[in-house]
């Protein structure tokens, strides 16, 4: 089985470079065995798994396909659950003096005409990634849009971001457990009506070469269905807590061994009705930690009673859905009683079964507390046809469809690996897993006691 070692120290990183990859790979001190290592995180410990029993470092998932030193690896690392954290990525601006392929201006930086002459005015450039492990995403306004951009509050004051040309700041999404996907990217801009999942892919694998790596040419189909392959072979889960010990034992199925086997369909457990297998949706879409209900006859019986509370309520809290586009209006109901599976309803995986875009309010400006959207621009969007008027830090859906129905919506992403890869949401803006519980609080007045706020930490920390 092929090892590699995945390091801090600038000295031993460039030994790591010259003698494997060739490109920087620095996150963790460890040798790194996808179906026996553990990474550490800051609640415990997150773990993958390879269908394949081992992770061939050959595969050009690994390889720098383009001009400025990147590969896939560069931004997606195993031991952030297979995306970037600000912690390791400053790690690596710390052992390179900023030079690490990470740290690139066409994306990686505020504004790609930024400085990025000396170290300085590289921490500076590169503040978004260094403080949120934000990635600076170009698109323009679509010809067909409904909507025109008539104010933009870009932070950064870059020349690029224009009214016609706006830039989105988002994380990476973690380039493992893809078996569970129904769309791709936040916005679903590499989906293809009619195409599979692993067509979808493949496109993304081609554009992120062409874009994030600056290929001249894009990979050819043959390194792109490598890249997919390397990919969909990947699960990864929180393997242990310290709170609440190793998540695979006395009954309980975390961890990433039960997610390889855990079946998935498209549609299956939809809300919305479209489980091809008829199927009614089921709330319970999460039963992991259902064996750990009985406090007196298992070991840490306080720590793992509460992370069965966490999954219950996960899975059966009454939630008053309001206002969420893409839900609440293609429904016609104003108010649907729902609970959090009824948007993330893959059988323990999390994310939606279906294609669904929905806005619960992450992109709205002002932010609703405890969010913080510090350095994200913001844009006030008017639709032509009714004058209505959207001030947002990121259009979503709508820079891909051009209508204003879609303004503000993203998708849902799996949920498994939690633990490893703070900052959540697609901008960063919720640091920890207690300001995401405290946002859907405030969001949908649930009014959660401290109690019920801490055990559904505890579940989303071991997922």
């Amino acid at each position: 089985m092929t090892r590699f070692k995945i390091v801090t120290s600038r000295k031993t990183l460039y030994l790591c470079v010259a003698a494997f990859l060739g490109f920087t790979m620095a996150v963790l001190a460890g040798t790194f065995d996808p179906n026996l290592q553990d990474f550490p995180d800051p609640t415990g410990a997150v773990r993958t798994v390879s269908t394949t029993g081992s992770v061939d470092t050959t595969n050009p998932f690994f390889q720098s396909l383009g001009t400025n030193g990147r590969a896939c690896i560069s931004c997606h690392q195993p031991g952030d659950a297979w995306t970037v954290t600000p912690k390791h990525i400053r790690e690596r601006f710390e052992a390179s003096d900023g030079q690490d392929p990470i740290f690139r201006p066409v994306d990686g930086a505020n504004c790609p005409s930024a400085d990025v002459s000396t170290e300085e005015a590289r921490e500076h450039a590169y503040s978004m990634l260094l403080h949120k492990g934000l990635i600076r995403i170009s698109l323009a306004v679509p010809n067909n849009a409904e909507f025109e951009v008539t104010r933009v509050q870009d932070p950064h004051n870059c020349p690029e971001t224009t009214p016609q040309q706006l830039a989105m700041f988002r994380r990476p999404l973690p380039s493992t457990n893809l078996g569970f996907l129904s769309t791709v990217m936040w916005d679903g801009r590499e989906n293809a009506p009619g195409q599979s999942i692993n067509m979808d892919l493949m496109t993304q694998a081609k554009d992120a070469t062409l874009g994030h790596a600056q290929a001249a040419v894009a990979p050819t189909d043959l390194q792109a269905a490598q890249m997919v392959s390397f990919e969909l072979a990947l699960f990864t889960a929180q393997s242990r807590d310290h709170a609440a010990g190793k998540l695979n034992v006395h009954g309980a199925q975390g961890g990433p061994e039960a997610l390889s086997t855990q079946p998935f369909h498209i549609g299956i457990n939809d809300v919305l009705g479209h489980d091809p297998s008829g199927a009614p949706f089921d709330p319970n879409a999460f039963t992991i930690f259902k064996n750990w209900t009985d406090p007196d006859s298992i070991p840490r019986e306080e720590a793992r009673e509460s992370v069965a509370r966490g999954e219950k309520l996960f899975n059966t809290l009454p939630i008053p859905i309001t206002g969420v586009g893409g839900l609440n209006d293609a429904l016609n109901q104003p108010l649907i009683m729902g609970t959090c599976t009824t948007c993330h309803d893959a059988p323990n995986a999390g994310d939606h079964s279906v294609s669904l875009p929905i806005n619960i309010g992450i992109t709205d400006f002002p932010a609703l507390a405890p969010l913080d959207t510090r350095g994200l621009p913001v844009y006030t969007l008017v639709c032509k046809a009714t004058g209505q008027k959207f001030r947002v830090t990121d259009p979503g859906r709508a820079m891909i469809s051009g209508k204003c129905a879609d303004i503000g919506k993203t998708k849902g992403p799996i949920l498994r690996g939690l633990a490893a890869r703070a900052p959540y949401f697609h901008n960063g803006s919720a640091a920890t897993l207690a300001d995401v519980v405290s946002f859907y609080d405030v969001r949908f007045h649930l009014n959660l006691s401290e109690q019920e706020k801490a055990d559904l930490v505890a579940f989303l920390r071991s997922l």
